[in-house]
This record gives structure tokens, C-alpha cells and sequence, in this order.
């Protein structure tokens, strides 16, 4: 290889290391999207971001262009690829962008942010929320990798990566995606890649040692390269043993928190308070259809396992107790054993937010024109197979539901099962002596089985059933302390399904059985293996499930048939009466109609907060858009600092005569600007012979004499000269910028041409102009006084043949 191409060949294997780098650190930064999309969707758009944006940062830094080049091009690319890597929907064919397409695309570098933030996560990368992870690839590619190939320091280019590592972070969920791994990767990419630059490119720094020494050189790079390995494996294996023994005491906080509170399934009134109004006003009416329903099997509309008095409730007590739920997602039930069975349920006049299934559900897919709003309002709970939809069920809606079916299992085999030790909340104001009735009725049971059967034919055997509807013996509605009071206390127990499955649950979680209140639907048994279930009103019901060891939650029924009603509810006593049991004063009476309100124990909540938190996010978005204009902005603004910062120290140059020359630099300098062409060390008449010619100046030939004259006169120019001189000057570079156009005057003013000619070189040949200027001043001053006026630019101004 001729020593020719070995600069141009050690650039390349350089640059081909910062893109490899620069790639590698923002692929892993980019991957803390991965929680926030549910999986790997955003990966393509991603991908395609990043490598046009390192593809743009690469061509302009071949061709050594600007930033307004780099700008431009990072635009084009975006709307060109956007379309067919974020917003495919919209795109014809797939590829192409319509004006569907430029339109998202124009408003999704301002809307997007905010669309990403107020959507429950998963996000779908089809409702164009991909569009963020694209423009984020994008604008740090191109900024990191700018950085990387043009400047010798890899600070700038990691402090983008690290800056596009916390806006992922910022803009995705509570929960991280891969710590360990993004923290590691991240720190021995960066080692490893400042090493290498260190190794492979000696010629950066002051001295290379391989001048001096070529062998010590060889041995110092591989004892920098073993040392940098030790410390990298150091650290990364420090950090893997301290994630392996500690964890963080609470979650992150995110921008999402401040526009989407967590979910809260305390927010919702109980399904089983509207009970005995399905009963009662929807007895006829097809709430929803059910396709595929086995024999025997039962939609639920949610498990309830907390009681305050008042209300039997659904709960959220996090992992830690039976009750958890998370956003909606596939594959929610792979170890789940049994028969598998897919559902068709559609929608009808079933309204609420409890969504009818099955209690071990695998997947559920809606459809129809509600079905993305659906998914990303749903949240499932695997312990208890309750599934809520914040956005609420409505006619027309339908979903197929993949589920398993356990099978049944008889009572021989749970013969030597004992019960499932589970962690459920504290039951309050459980009526008195409730345990100790429990207690008696188990007394003479053996098994876990047998207790609960025995409680079981308790309430169904020792019971009557009635709604409380007209013709029917009085039955109140409701299942609070008093009602349940009421249930036990009287002469006959009489009620329906509500206050039977709660009592029963109350009882059995008394005696330490863990028990919990169902509420769903399922037909007679003359209705039971029909190919569609329409379930009506008359066809809801409560029963309670006990957890078993080794088998999970199964239900029992101590809800009296529905054909056992009492004759004379004040004379006829109950079955096999057992001691009274004392009950709390009776609170106030709710109105039969209405089932009883949900009482808030929680806190208010700050209403200024959520002001404050929206006010926050708000100036957060702002402040992302403000960083991304400043990123690609900050070459724009340094360029005219430096120019600013040139001028004034021309203009301020201790020596009047070094104010001229000064003052003729600057025109120079606006004049390469403008594109003249300008020799290094030619004479002022030349250069204005060269800047007339360019650009049509024809008084800068005058100019240029007068500042021969001034700079290499026989004294020093005044205050007054030095201000007009700078006044002409000023008035032909507005003259530039005026027969100019737009683009042209734009393109001049943040050109870096000028700048380069300030460097070392520029500055070198300066000094052999001052140098040579103070050797021949005499003989110019004699000269000038001999032939007054007429100045030989020839021969008083030599700097190019001064030694």
C-alpha cells in the first residue's frame, strides 16, 4: 500500500470502529422500549432509525458538510423511511409514503411523545406509537455518530447515548427491561471502544511512541488492553453479584406516572353489588352469548376476597397476596393443565367493565372496531381469572377467549388434601360468633374436605331460597354486616345466592379455610352442552372457591335450589337451630332497589398534584423537543460564536494598524464565506483582485490599497481611521449578503470555510505577513513620501517572499 492511501485506510478502519460502537451502545440503549411495546415490535423501526441515521452522519462526514447538509438530509430520511419502517398502515404498498403518511409523520414529532405516554401499556406499534422509537434511532444516530467521526474525543458521542438511554428510560414503563444486561454491554462497549481507539490510533495524541520505541510501544498497548479487560470484568462481575442479592426498594418513576395513574381496581363498585338488580331488571335479556361453553363449565365475571362489612370486593394487593392484576398479554396460563377450549363471546346488552371468562384464561383476542381500544384498557389476574376492561364492554363488542379447563375432581380424591396456604386480605367486621358456628358445624368433620362440605350443606340444606321479587317471600338485597346479621339471626335463613356465597366465605375464612366469593353465569342443567349460552339475567349466580393444595381453587355451592322456598317464614323455625348468634347494632336500612354504595376509605387524593404531575409532563415534552432542536441546533450557534468571537478580537487588536489588518480579514474571511477563492500568504491586492473577480466587488481594490497605506505608513492610523475603514468594510459585506438570495446568504453565514483559514497554518502565515510588513516599513514610508499617493502593493507588501 503506497503511503498515500495509509492515511485515508487508517480513517476508514477507524470510522468502521465508531459506527460498529456507536451502533452496538444505541441498539442496547434502545432496548429498554422492550416493556413498553410487550416485546420486540419495535425493534425493526428502531433498527431502520438507527442505521440511517449512522448512514446520514457518514456521507456528510465524507463529503466534509455542514450541519444545515446533516439537518436536511436526517429531515428527508425521515420522511422517505419514516412511513415504511414506523407508519406502514399508511403507506402504499408498503413502502411508499402517502399524504396520509407525510401528515402523521410531520405532526408525530410533536404528538407522538404525547400519544406513546397517555396509552396503557403494552403499547401497539400499529396505532403508530412505533413512530418514537424511530425518531429517537434517528436524531441519536445521527448525532452520536456526527460526533464520533468528526471529533477526537468519543465523550460528546457517549454523553448522546447516554442522554438517549434516559429518555427510553423516561418514556417507557416502572418496570426495566434487561438492567443487568443494558448496564454491562453498555459499560464494556464503552471500554472496550475508547481502548481501541487509544490502541489501534496512537497518532492522535501528542507524541506517538512508536517513533521512539517501537517495542515498548507493542508492550504497553497490550498491558493497556489486559488492564482495561481486568477492570471491565471487575466491574461487570460486581454488578452481577450485587442485582443478585439486592433489589430496588420501590419501582421507578417514569413520565407515564404523571399522565397515567397506576390502575386500580379499588376504583371500580364490587359486580356483586349489582347482583340483585341483574336479577331483577335483566331476568329476560340477553346480556352475551358464549360459543364453545363444555358441559359443566362457568363464565365468571370476577372473584372477590375482601370484605370491609359493607362490600365484597376485588382486590389488588400486588404478588404478594392472591390478588394481582398486570396489563393484558398473551400466553397467561403455559403450566395450567387440563382440557384446552376456545370461547366466542360476543356482547349484547351486558354492560360494565368486568369482562365475562373462564378462570384459567390463556389469551384473550378482540375484535371488531372497539378491539385495540379494548386490548390496551385490559388487565387480567391470573390468581383469581378476572379480567377488567377500563374502557367498558358495550353491544357489538366480541372476543375469542384460549382457555383450560380443569377437569373435575372428586371428593375421594381430595380426601388427603390439605388446604392451600394462601395469603389473602384481613376480613373486617365479620359478624360476632360467626367463627364459633363455623367451628360447631365442622366439629365432627375429619378432612379439609369434609370441613368444607359440612359448612356447605349447612347454609344449602338449612336454608330457603328467595330474590326478594314480587310474588316471593321478602328477601333484601345487599351482603353488609347487618344483612348477613339479619341472614343468621332470624327464624329461617332466607335469601339468594349474594348472601349465601358470602356468608359461607365469611365463615370459612374464620376457621382459617381460605375461601373466596365467584360472581358469574352458567344455564340450568336442561340448558347445559347447547352450542351457544345466552346468558340472562336468570342465569347469574355467586358460589365460593376454596383453595386445596395441589389443586388450586374449587368451587362449592350453599346457595339453597331455587325451588326451596319457605311456606311461612314467621312460624316455620330452622333446620337443626343452632345457638343465636349475637349481631352489632343494625345501621341505618338502604333501600331494597338499590344495592349498597361502596364505601372510599382511601385518602383524597390531591387534586394540585395531578395539576402539578400534568403541568410536569407537559414542560417535559417541551423540554425533549427543546434538547432534540438544541442537539441539531448546537453547530449552528457555535459556528456564529466563533465568527462573533474572531470579529471582536480584530476589532479590539491592541494596535490601530492590526485593527485595519484586522478589519481587511474579515472581509476575507465573508468573502470565502461567499465561496471566493483565496491563495494562503497572497497580498491584500491580490486578494482583492481575487474577491473582485468572484464576486463582483469592484471597490475592494481601493480598499485594499488604503489599507497598505494605513498598515505600513509612516505612523500609526487614528481612532477616526480605523473606525471608517471598519464602516466600508462592514458596508461591502452587507453589500454581499444583499445581491445574494436566501439560501445563499444563509448557507455563507454558517459555513466554516472562514474558520478553517483561522487555524495554524492561517495564523503561521499572519505572522510572516506582520513580520515581513516590519522589515520593509521603512523603506515603504520613504517610498510613499517620494511618490505621495501611489503605492507599490508589490513591494510594500512581500509577505510571501519574506524569509
Amino acid at each position: 500500500m503506497s503511503a498515500s492511501m495509509r492515511p485515508s485506510s487508517a480513517r476508514a478502519g477507524r470510522w468502521v470502529l465508531d459506527l460498529a460502537a456507536v451502533a452496538v451502545l444505541l441498539i442496547v440503549a434502545l432496548l429498554g422500549f422492550w416493556p413498553t411495546f410487550g416485546g420486540p415490535a419495535f425493534l425493526p423501526p428502531a433498527a431502520g432509525g438507527l442505521l440511517l441515521g449512522l448512514a446520514v452522519a457518514t456521507v456528510c462526514a465524507l463529503r466534509n458538510r455542514g450541519i444545515l447538509t446533516v439537518a436536511g438530509l436526517t429531515v428527508v430520511a425521515y420522511f422517505l423511511f419514516g412511513g415504511a419502517l414506523a407508519l406502514p398502515h399508511t403507506t402504499i404498498a408498503g413502502v411508499l409514503p402517502s399524504l396520509d403518511t407525510t401528515a402523521r409523520l410531520a405532526t408525530g414529532v410533536v404528538t407522538s411523545w404525547k400519544q406513546l405516554l397517555t396509552t396503557v401499556a403494552p403499547v401497539s406499534a400499529a396505532d403508530g406509537h412505533a413512530l418514537v422509537p424511530f425518531i429517537v434511532a434517528l436524531v441519536s444516530g445521527v448525532t452520536s455518530a456526527s460526533f464520533a467521526l468528526r471529533l477526537r474525543s468519543a465523550g460528546w458521542a457517549l454523553a448522546t447515548i447516554l442522554g438517549a438511554l434516559i429518555l427510553v428510560i423516561a418514556l417507557g414503563v416502572p418496570v426495566p427491561a434487561f438492567p443487568l444486561l443494558q448496564g454491562v454491554v453498555l459499560a464494556v462497549a464503552a471500554v472496550v471502544w475508547m481502548s481501541l481507539r487509544s490502541w489501534w490510533f496512537p497518532q492522535r495524541t501528542a507524541i506517538a511512541v512508536t517513533e521512539a520505541d517501537p517495542a515498548r510501544a507493542a508492550h504497553m498497548r497490550v498491558r493497556r488492553l489486559l488492564g482495561g479487560v481486568a477492570v471491565v470484568a471487575v466491574a461487570a462481575g460486581a454488578g452481577v453479584a450485587t442485582s443478585a442479592v439486592s433489589a430496588p426498594s420501590e419501582p421507578r418513576h417514569v413520565f407515564r406516572d404523571a399522565i397515567i395513574p397506576p390502575f386500580n381496581v379499588r376504583d371500580y363498585p364490587s359486580p356483586l353489588q349489582s347482583f340483585r338488580k341483574t336479577v331483577r331488571d335483566q331476568k329476560e335479556k340477553t346480556l352475551f352469548t358464549v360459543s364453545g361453553l363444555p358441559k359443566g363449565a362457568r363464565i365468571r365475571l370476577a372473584a372477590m376476597d375482601d370484605w370491609d362489612g359493607v362490600v365484597y370486593n376485588v382486590t389488588d394487593g400486588g404478588p404478594e397476596t392472591s390478588s394481582a392484576f398486570t396489563p393484558l398479554r398473551s400466553d397467561m396460563a403455559p403450566d395450567a393443565q387440563g382440557v384446552p377450549t376456545t370461547l366466542r363471546i360476543e356482547i349484547a346488552d351486558y354492560r360494565g367493565v368486568w369482562v365475562p371468562g373462564i378462570r384459567t384464561t390463556d389469551d384473550i383476542a378482540f375484535d371488531g372496531t372497539r378491539a385495540e381500544e379494548l386490548r390496551r384498557s385490559a388487565y387480567h389476574n391470573t390468581e383469581t381469572g378476572t379480567t377488567v376492561v377500563t374502557a367498558g364492554l358495550e353491544e357489538g363488542d366480541a372476543y375469542t377467549v384460549e382457555a383450560v379447563l380443569p377437569a373435575e375432581v372428586p371428593d375421594e380424591q381430595l380426601k388427603d388434601a390439605e388446604f392451600g396456604n394462601v395469603k389473602l386480605p384481613k376480613l373486617s367486621n365479620v359478624p360476632e360468633d360467626l367463627g364459633t358456628l363455623a367451628a360447631d358445624e365442622i366439629a365432627d368433620a375429619e378432612t379439609p374436605i369434609e370441613q368444607v362440605r359440612a359448612l356447605e350443606a349447612y347454609f344449602a340444606e338449612g336454608g330457603f331460597f328467595s330474590h326478594g321479587l314480587e310474588g316471593e317471600v321478602l328477601s333484601r338485597a345487599g351482603h353488609t354486616a347487618e344483612r348477613i346479621g339479619t341472614l343468621l339471626g332470624g327464624q329461617q335463613m332466607i335469601g339468594d345466592d349474594e348472601q349465601y356465597a358470602v356468608v359461607m366465605a365469611l365463615a370459612a375464612n374464620e376457621i382459617g379455610i381460605p375461601a373466596r366469593v365467584v360472581m358469574g353465569y352458567y344455564p340450568k342443567k336442561e340448558r347445559e352442552g347447547e352450542p351457544v349460552f345466552a346468558a340472562t339475567g336468570d342465569d347469574v349466580h355467586a358460589w365460593v372457591e376454596v383453595n386445596f393444595e395441589g389443586f388450586g381453587w374449587l368451587p362449592f355451592n350453599p346457595t339453597p335450589p331455587e325451588d326451596k322456598v319457605p311456606n311461612d317464614q314467621n312460624t316455620k323455625p330452622k333446620v337443626d337451630p343452632k345457638p343465636q348468634v349475637l349481631q352489632p347494632p343494625p345501621p341505618p336500612q338502604e333501600p331494597v332497589d338499590l344495592p349498597p354504595t361502596v364505601p372510599d376509605d382511601r385518602e383524597p387524593e390531591d387534586d394540585s398534584l395531578n395539576i402539578l404531575g400534568i403541568i410536569g409532563m407537559i414542560l417535559a415534552i417541551a423540554g425533549i423537543s427543546l434538547l432534540v432542536l438544541l442537539i441539531l441546533s448546537s453547530p449552528f450557534i457555535v459556528i456564529g460564536v466563533l465568527k462573533a468571537a474572531k470579529r471582536r478580537s480584530r476589532r479590539s487588536a491592541p494596535r490601530p494598524s492590526d485593527r485595519i489588518s484586522g478589519g481587511w480579514d474579515e472581509l476575507t474571511d465573508r468573502a470565502i464565506d461567499y465561496g471566493a477563492r483565496i491563495a494562503p500568504g497572497s497580498t491584500r491586492t491580490e486578494d482583492a483582485a481575487q474577491v473582485s473577480t468572484s464576486l463582483t466587488l469592484p471597490t475592494v481594490t481601493a480598499l485594499a490599497d488604503r489599507a497598505d497605506g494605513q498598515v505600513f505608513g509612516p505612523g500609526e492610523p487614528t481612532g477616526q481611521d480605523v473606525d471608517a475603514f471598519w464602516r466600508e468594510v462592514d458596508a461591502l459585506v452587507a453589500g454581499l449578503g444583499k445581491d445574494a438570495g436566501f439560501w445563499k446568504r444563509t448557507k455563507a453565514r454558517l459555513s466554516v470555510r472562514s474558520l478553517a483559514g483561522g487555524g495554524r497554518i492561517a495564523a503561521r502565515v499572519q505572522e510572516l505577513r506582520d513580520a515581513a510588513g516590519a522589515r520593509v516599513r521603512d523603506a515603504a514610508a520613504a517610498r510613499l513620501r517620494r511618490e505621495p499617493g501611489n503605492i507599490d502593493s508589490n513591494t510594500t507588501r512581500s509577505e510571501s517572499e519574506a524569509p
